[in-house]
C-alpha cells in the first residue's frame, strides 16, 4: 500500500510538471500571437502593403533653352525605350531574356555586358534601359512578344533635341547618360535613361535645367507586374534658360564660316551680351543623346580640325597685328609716343645680329601712330615696343582683357598669355630677350589670345574704356520666379579718352581710309560703316635664305603652314554698339579672308538690331576725360 501511495504521488508530481510546462508553452504562444496580431499589427500591415504597393520616381521634363527673342534652341521630344525590371530575377533568366530580345531589336554584346554589369551595381528596384529611341515597328514587336519577355516593358519618356544642331553645338553643349563619377546622391541620376549636361550651357545650368522628380504609387502583383496606378504626383519641370544669343545672327555666322576652320565672337560693346559665338567645324549634339558609335567618336576626336573644341574660348592664337592697338595705347598712356611722333620704316630694323622685317618689303617711309595702325607698319611697333618694354605692354593687355579668364558662363575657357619677364624666368627658366619684346610688339612670339578675348579687347577700346565682361545667360526662369542675370556695372579702366579716340580713329581709317589694309571690306551703306584692324599671324619662321629668293605665298604652302587670318571690328562707326572678332585658322592674309567675313557679320548685326531686347547698358557717364 505504501508503495502504491508513493507511486501515485510521483505520477502526480510528474503530471503537474508536464501540465505546467504545457501551460507555459501555450501562454508563451498566446502572448506571441497577441504581440504579433495586436501590438505589431500596424507594422505588419504596412509591410504587407509595401509588398503590394510600389513608389516610383518620375523624371521631370528638362528645361528648355531659348535665344534672346524666345526662339527654341533646346527642347524635348517623346522617346520610346525598352527597360528591364530585374527585381527577383536570376542572371541566367536575364541572359535568356536578352537573347530573346535581340531577335526583335538590335542589342550588341557590349549592350548585354552593360546590362549584366548594371544588375550588380544598381538597386534591384531600379530598372535598366536596354534600348532607346525605338521606332513604332520595334515597339509593336516587343509588345506582342511581352509574355515571353519577363521583366521587359516599354517606357515612354522624353529625349533632348536640338533643332539647330551644329549651329549652336559649342554654345549649348549636349546631354548624355550618367556615368558613375556623375552620381552625387540625387536619386534622379539612377533613373533609366536619365541625361545630364556634359558641356556648354547644358552643363553650366544642369541643376536648374534638371528640375525636381515626381512620384507614382502603383499596385503590383506577386511577381512585380504593375496592375494599376494609384496616385501620381508630378515633379517640377526644369527651368527655362534664356540666352543672349541671336539665333538668326548665329545661323548667318555659321553659314559664313562653313568652308573655314576658326571662330567668331559677336558682342554688345556696352553690356557684354554675346550675340553670336561660333566655332568651326562643329558637331551634331543630338548624336550624343541618341547614342554615338565608337567609329563616330573616333572620327570626332581624331579630326585635326578639332570639331569638339570651342575655339572661341579655348583656341589660343597669336593675335598678330590686332595686338598693335594694345601697344599703341600703352605707349600713349606712358608718354613714350604721342599721336604726332614719327618713325622711319625702311622695311626692317636691326637688333644686334638679328633683323626684324616689316610685312612691306621696302617699308612705309615716315610713319606716325595713325598711319602705323592704318597700314599696319611692323617697324613702327618694333621701335615703340622696344622703348616700352614687355612688362608695360603686358599690363595694358591685361587691362583690356587679354591673358586672363573673363568669367564667361561656359566651361573650358582658356586664359591665353601676355608674357612678362617674371613669367619667362618662372616658366621657361631663362631671361627675357629684347628681341622677344619686338616680336611681342606685333602680336607674335609668346603672346596668345582667344577670339573671345579679342572681342572683349575691342569692346573696351570702343565703349569709352569701360571694363565690360561677356555674358551668355540672360535669365533662368522656374515655375516660381525668374532670376535675371545681374550684369556687373562696367567700371572705368582709367584710360585717357583722347588716347582711346586716337586709336579708334586709326581703326576707322584701317577700313575707310585710302591706304587702310581693310579698305576693300568697307560697308558702303551710310550709317552702317565699320572700323577695325586686320591681323596676319605667322605659324612658321621665315628664314633669311627664303627672304633672299622670295617668301613663299600662303597658297604655295601646305594648309597647316599658312598664316592665321584675323580681324577685330566694330560698328556703327560713330556710335559703336557691336564688336566682332574673327579668327580663321591658316586663312592667310587678314585683309583678304577675315575682314570680309567681319564686314558681312557686322552688317547683319546692325540690320537685325540684335541689341534691341537686351539688358540696358550699365555704364557710368563718360563726359569727362580720365587720366
Amino acid at each position: 500500500m505504501h508503495r502504491d501511495t508513493e507511486r501515485h504521488k510521483l505520477f502526480s508530481r510528474r503530471m503537474a510538471v508536464l501540465g505546467g510546462g504545457k501551460l507555459l508553452l501555450v501562454s508563451a504562444l498566446v502572448a506571441r500571437m497577441y504581440y504579433l496580431q495586436v501590438v505589431e499589427s500596424e507594422r505588419y500591415k504596412t509591410l504587407a502593403d509595401d509588398n503590394r504597393i510600389n513608389y516610383r520616381l518620375l523624371a521631370p521634363p528638362r528645361g528648355h533653352i531659348i535665344d534672346r527673342f524666345g526662339r527654341s534652341m533646346a527642347i524635348n521630344q517623346e522617346n520610346h525605350e525598352v527597360v528591364l525590371n530585374f527585381e527577383g530575377a536570376k542572371t541566367t533568366d536575364v541572359r535568356a531574356t536578352l537573347e530573346a530580345l535581340t531577335t526583335m531589336v538590335p542589342l550588341s554584346d557590349k549592350d548585354k555586358r552593360r546590362v549584366l554589369r548594371e544588375m550588380r551595381r544598381r538597386r534591384s528596384f531600379v530598372a535598366i534601359t536596354l534600348k532607346e529611341n525605338l521606332n513604332w515597328e520595334e515597339v509593336a514587336r516587343i509588345e506582342v512578344n511581352s509574355p515571353d519577355l519577363p521583366g521587359v516593358s516599354i517606357d515612354v519618356g522624353q529625349t533632348r533635341f536640338y533643332p539647330h544642331g551644329r549651329e549652336v553645338a559649342h554654345v549649348l553643349g549636349y546631354v548624355a547618360a550618367v556615368s558613375e563619377k556623375d552620381i552625387d546622391g540625387d536619386p534622379l541620376l539612377e533613373l533609366p535613361g536619365f541625361r545630364i549636361g556634359k558641356s556648354g550651357i547644358e552643363k553650366i545650368h544642369d541643376l536648374a535645367l534638371r528640375g525636381a522628380g515626381g512620384t507614382s504609387q502603383v499596385e503590383v502583383d506577386a511577381i512585380g507586374r504593375v496592375m494599376r496606378e494609384l496616385e501620381r504626383r508630378e515633379g517640377q519641370a526644369g527651368a527655362e534658360v534664356s540666352l543672349t544669343i541671336d539665333l538668326e545672327l548665329q545661323k548667318m555666322v555659321v553659314e559664313r564660316l562653313k568652308n573655314y576652320s576658326g571662330a567668331v565672337v559677336v558682342m554688345d560693346a556696352h553690356n557684354g551680351d554675346v550675340l553670336s559665338m561660333v566655332s568651326s567645324p562643329s558637331f551634331d549634339p543630338n548624336a550624343f543623346n541618341t547614342g554615338l558609335s565608337i567609329q563616330a567618336w573616333q572620327s570626332l576626336i581624331s579630326n585635326p580640325l578639332s570639331p569638339l573644341t570651342n575655339k572661341a574660348i579655348a583656341g589660343q592664337y597669336p593675335p598678330g597685328s590686332t595686338f598693335k592697338m594694345v601697344v599703341a595705347l600703352a605707349a600713349l598712356e606712358r608718354g613714350t609716343v604721342t599721336e604726332a611722333s614719327e618713325f622711319f620704316c625702311s622695311g626692317s630694323i636691326e637688333l644686334g645680329i638679328s633683323k626684324f622685317h616689316c610685312w612691306k618689303k621696302h617699308g612705309h617711309g615716315t610713319v606716325n601712330l595713325q598711319k602705323a595702325i592704318t597700314e599696319s607698319c611692323d617697324v613702327y611697333f618694333y621701335k615703340v615696343a622696344r622703348k616700352l618694354g614687355i612688362d608695360r605692354i603686358s599690363a595694358m593687355a591685361q587691362k583690356l582683357g587679354l591673358g586672363q579668364k573673363l568669367g564667361l558662363d561656359l566651361p573650358g575657357e582658356r586664359k591665353g598669355l601676355t608674357p612678362t619677364k617674371k613669367w619667362k624666368r618662372k616658366v621657361v627658366g631663362s631671361s627675357w630677350q629684347q628681341g622677344e619684346t619686338l616680336i611681342a610688339g606685333i602680336g607674335q612670339g609668346f603672346v596668345l589670345a582667344t577670339p573671345l578675348q579679342l572681342a572683349v579687347m575691342t569692346a573696351r577700346l570702343v565703349n569709352g574704356g569701360f571694363a565690360v565682361r561677356p555674358y551668355l545667360t540672360r535669365s533662368v526662369s522656374t515655375q516660381t520666379n525668374t532670376p535675371v542675370v545681374d550684369q556687373e556695372e562696367a567700371v572705368s579702366l582709367g584710360i585717357d579718352r583722347q588716347h582711346l579716340q586716337a586709336v579708334t580713329d586709326a581703326m576707322a581709317s584701317v577700313v575707310n581710309g585710302a591706304t587702310g589694309t581693310a579698305r576693300r571690306s568697307q560697308i558702303k551703306q551710310a550709317g552702317f560703316e565699320m572700323g577695325g584692324k586686320t591681323g596676319t599671324s605667322q605659324v612658321r619662321r621665315i628664314s633669311e635664305a627664303e627672304r633672299d629668293v622670295g617668301v613663299l605665298k600662303n597658297k604655295e604652302l601646305p594648309w597647316e603652314q599658312r598664316d592665321h587670318s584675323l580681324f577685330v571690328g566694330y560698328a556703327p562707326l560713330n556710335a559703336p554698339r557691336y564688336v566682332v572678332s574673327v579668327v580663321i585658322e591658316h586663312g592667310g592674309d587678314g585683309s583678304k579672308t577675315a575682314a570680309p567675313i567681319a564686314r558681312d557679320i557686322l552688317y547683319k548685326a546692325q540690320l537685325g538690331n540684335s541689341a534691341r531686347p537686351g539688358v540696358a547698358p550699365k555704364i557710368p557717364s563718360i563726359d569727362s576725360d580720365t587720366a
